[in-house]
């Protein structure tokens, strides 16, 4: 059966959902760097607008499972209006947020109303573009998710620098109206998709699966918190975090025996038994797990060891963002003409973002702004070649009326590398932090001589800029504690940077394992 062709250029439509995808996925991070103004602003503690952040990523985990159902019950095109409208409306509610209160009930909304639509956004890439074409839509969309996290930390600190954080929030407003303008005028559901909306009523009834609804949304909120809240509150020695990893871990095997008991579930766990599926989606979460990884942790690393302002440690994060851009079409040219085989693209991508995480590893004090680019590039370089294929490899051996369910759960799997990424660096990097210093103190008095030395030689010189002897004295010991102490923490943080090197490398023999697909493109096998 022939696919239907839209009546436009499917690029218009691309550009219009990714606008909003983009937009989404900016909020997710934009609001970290702006806490302590918001904290000001609202009159509240830092550690109390902190739930700022784990409202909006659980409302957003609750409801990106449920997203393809949700499409279905509403209609992709209506559901994924109605959710850009909530988001731009909710939007304008946090920026006007006079209490915590108001602010926290809004990102609620702005969540849930955000949680859909990236995934349909996904989804309606894949059904605009044939095959032979989908490739190059989806180096477009790797362009979106991998430039957004890079850059918000840069714009969210130069908007509150400049303007006010009640901003951060206000600029949704005319990109959504601009998203909404396009996306009602050029996104259509796809015949096939009446077909799948069907097929969740009985004698024109709708059938809600109230049980798998619960059992999702407690599931996914209780991991959501646990993640988030688990370093802040000390993992397994809170209460809290012990109820909420327990409910989280009982509620998803609830969850999946459950939803396989369905003939129509809500979530299509059955399409993770299709092989390329399944290994796409471990893909997707190395992916999320390292790039948000990554991306927490390297402005952590240059504003707490180098002094960078939040905006310059920003600026570290371009060059690799910028590479993604050049190499993502590179990447769907080469599976879209059969030059390079998924598999191939996909080792030599892997390859590289382990290369770049050793890279970063063996960074010192000394290292400048150059380098930690210049491995932000590489790593961009990997990332480059990544997504492309992976996509194509998920879509690889699945049915159209099978794109929408797939594209909720590879979104799915992506967020939660994310959020478990963001939940290891922050734990890990304190953890051997205490490890390092302790190995450290111990090693202090094989060393204590050029310890001395060097206190020695720093009051020598502090005295001959004008301090007292007493002074130079307590502030050369203070000067020397404060290098050892960032010894100890860079030390931590090239830890993390090789665990994660180490969990992307050892994705490389899964590869192995991936079925043999012909994907389409213009031009016939080189053999």
């Amino acid at each position: 059966m022939s696919e239907a062709k839209p009546a436009i250029n499917p690029w218009f439509i691309a550009l219009s959902v990714v606008l909003a995808a983009f937009m989404e996925t900016l909020d997710t991070s934009i609001a970290n760097v702006a806490l302590p103004y918001i904290a000001g602003g609202l009159g509240r503690s830092y550690d109390e607008v902190t739930w700022i952040l784990t409202t909006y990523l659980v409302a957003n985990a609750v409801v990106l499972p449920m997203s393809a159902w949700l499409s279905r019950v509403f209609g992709r095109k209506r559901y994924y209006l109605g959710s850009l409208v909530l988001f731009t409306l909710t939007s304008l509610l946090c920026g006007v947020a006079p209490t915590l209160g108001f602010m926290l009930s809004s990102r609620i909304l702005q969540g849930l109303a955000g949680a859909g639509m990236v995934p349909v956004a996904q989804a309606i890439l894949v059904d605009t573009f044939p095959p032979a074409k989908r490739a190059s839509a989806f180096a477009l969309y790797t362009v979106v998710l991998v430039t957004a996290p890079a850059i918000a930390p840069v714009l969210g600190g130069w908007i509150t620098d400049n303007y006010t954080w009640r901003w951060i929030f206000f600029i949704n407003i005319p990109v959504g109206m601009a998203a909404f303008f396009l996306s009602s005028r050029l996104v259509h559901d796809p015949p096939a998709f009446a077909a799948e909306r069907a097929s969740i009523r009985t004698n024109g009834k709708l059938r809600i699966d109230g049980i798998g609804i619960g059992l999702i949304a407690v599931a996914s909120g209780a991991l959501e918190v646990s993640l988030d809240r688990g370093q802040i509150d000390d993992w397994f020695g809170s209460t809290f975090i012990c109820w909420m990893l327990a409910i989280a871990t009982v509620g998803w095997i609830a969850t999946v025996v459950w939803e396989l008991c369905l003939k129509e579930p809500i979530i299509e766990f059955r399409l993770l038994a299709n092989r390329n599926f399944a290994i796409a989606s471990v893909l997707f979460f190395l992916f999320g797990f390292g790039l948000f990884g990554s991306t927490t942790l390297i402005p952590q690393i240059l504003q707490s060891l180098y002094g960078y302002r939040a905006i310059d440690a920003g600026l570290v994060l371009g060059p690799g963002a910028l590479v993604i851009t050049l190499f993502a079409p590179i990447s769907a040219q080469l599976i879209q003409r059969r030059i390079v085989s998924a598999r191939l693209l996909l080792t030599i991508s892997l390859s590289i973002v382990g290369a770049a995480m050793w890279y970063y590893s063996s960074f010192n004090l000394a290292t400048d702004y150059a380098h930690y680019a210049l491995a932000r590039a590489y790593q961009g370089l990997g990332y480059g070649f990544f997504f492309v294929p992976v996509s194509v490899l998920a879509y690889s051996q699945l049915r159209p009326d099978q794109n929408n369910k797939a594209s909720s759960l590879t979104n799915l799997f992506r967020n939660w590398g994310g959020s478990f990424g963001i939940a290891f660096i922050t734990t890990a990097s304190e953890r051997r932090e205490q490890f390092h210093q302790t190995n450290v103190g111990s090693a202090l008095a094989s060393t204590s001589q050029q310890l001395a030395d060097r206190a020695t030689a720093v009051t020598s010189y502090l005295v001959t800029k004008g301090y007292s002897g007493p002074d130079a004295a307590t502030a050369a010991a203070g000067y020397v504690y404060r290098q050892l102490q960032h010894q100890v923490d860079l030390l931590s943080f090239t830890d993390c940077f090789r665990v994660i090197a180490w969990l992307t490398l050892a994705a490389i023999p899964l590869l192995l394992m991936i079925r043999r697909f012909k994907p389409a493109g213009k031009a016939a096998p080189a053999h």
